[in-house]
């Protein structure tokens, strides 16, 4: 049986391979009892995802991650082998998940789900075969025959009930599935399939090649051996040196029209930046940012030495939004220091792929303070489980 999902489309690509984490926990639950493959939801139009000239839809997994490491976790397919196999565009069930109306009362949280009445407008109509459209990752022939709203208040494994006993459909749809928790947020299950995760090796040479290139590191060098098997890889902590560079993420952009007192001003970021060059005798710091032109070119006075991986547009089109997040994202999980934007996912996901290459946690678990924030605190370690 196949077990499709999407996210509430605001979601960004980082917050989306948390929710891929939690629906892989389902699917582990769901195949104890019966024989089902994950269809992995293409990716497109993400708000993050700017460049107005190139088509950014319909883009599938691939593109990003490497498929059978990913299988080497869960088995996966692409949306358009799901076409191919189960004979076409057609969705037999999709559940929209949403809260419970009435909210949970203070001090009794209980993990439950039931078929409710849906609380917000449907994004689903039906057409004049009573079929229902949809936005269906930018595949507009894709129908559903039946759509039911659940209310859900737990981890992701208690809809495996409802799947298995409510619906003999084929083909099951979750909708806003980022309304499912974790199964369990930092244990052996969640790290071999974020360990699994592995970014598409097109992309990784590339990382590879710009650090080789402009920021003298080497996999030899830093001591970040990666093997292609991620299940033959494990790393001990503290055993990773990293490049002779300093990795910065700073998101700017919602961040700062949001005036967060957790985000500093760039004149803030490059006082800290210069203080940790100096702590960590570096030369050179690689940046990250989603920060507009005009941040940019500030930044470049204020920090002549900034490096920055910087697509042509042929590039851009062919690695697209997606994957230069994911080379920006390699890079910084190389640095021989990393620190990143408050309670950014982006972030997160360095602080992941350093820990996964061995990394000492001090040179990770590391963030920017805001100029008025009375207490700074520092993210948290996740500790690496196998």
């Amino acid at each position: 049986r196949y077990l499709l999902y999407d996210v509430n489309p605001p979601e960004g690509f980082n917050l989306r391979r948390d929710v891929y984490i939690r629906i892989a926990s389902l699917l582990k639950t769901l195949l104890k009892s019966e024989n089902w493959v994950l269809v992995l939801p293409p990716w497109g139009r993400l708000y993050h995802w700017q460049s107005p000239s190139i088509l950014q839809v319909r883009i599938p997994w691939s593109e990003f991650f490497d498929l059978p490491s990913l299988n080497k976790n869960i088995p996966v397919i692409e949306y358009e082998q799901f076409l191919a196999e189960s004979g076409g565009p057609f969705i037999e069930q999709i559940y929209v998940l949403q809260g419970y109306a009435e909210g949970w009362k203070e001090g009794t949280w209980e993990e439950k789900t039931d078929e409710r009445p849906c609380i917000d407008q449907l994004m689903y109509s039906k057409d004049k075969h009573e079929y229902y459209r949809g936005w269906f990752w930018g595949y507009e022939e894709t129908r559903g025959l039946n759509v039911s709203c659940l209310s859900v208040q737990g981890s992701a494994s208690i809809v495996a009930p409802i799947l298995l006993k409510n619906t003999s459909a084929q083909s099951v749809m979750l909708d806003r599935a980022e309304n499912l928790l974790h199964d369990h947020y930092g244990g052996k299950d969640y790290w071999n399939t974020r360990r699994s995760m592995v970014f598409a090796k097109h992309l990784r040479v590339v990382g590879d090649e710009f650090r080789n290139k402009y920021l003298q590191s080497t996999d030899e060098a830093d001591r970040t051996h990666y093997k292609e098997d991620w299940t033959q890889m494990k790393v001990k902590m503290g055993t990773a040196l990293g490049g002779p560079y300093l990795g910065v993420h700073l998101r700017r952009k919602d961040f700062i029209w949001g005036h967060r007192e957790d985000v500093p001003s760039l004149q803030g970021a490059v006082k800290k930046i210069r203080s940790l060059l100096e702590m960590h005798k570096l030369e050179k710091v690689f940046v990250a940012t989603d920060a507009v032109e005009e941040e940019i070119e500030l930044l470049k006075k204020l920090l002549p030495e900034m490096v920055r991986f910087e697509p042509s547009w042929e590039e851009l089109e062919l690695y697209k939004d997606g994957g230069l997040a994911v080379i920006d994202q390699w890079i910084c999980a190389h640095a021989r220091y990393f620190i990143g934007t408050s309670v950014s996912t982006f972030s997160f996901r360095i602080h992941e792929e350093r820990e996964i290459l061995g990394f000492d946690p001090k040179t990770t678990y590391n963030r920017f303070c805001g100029e008025k924030e009375k207490n700074c605190e520092q993210p948290t370690h996740w500790k690496i489980v196998y």
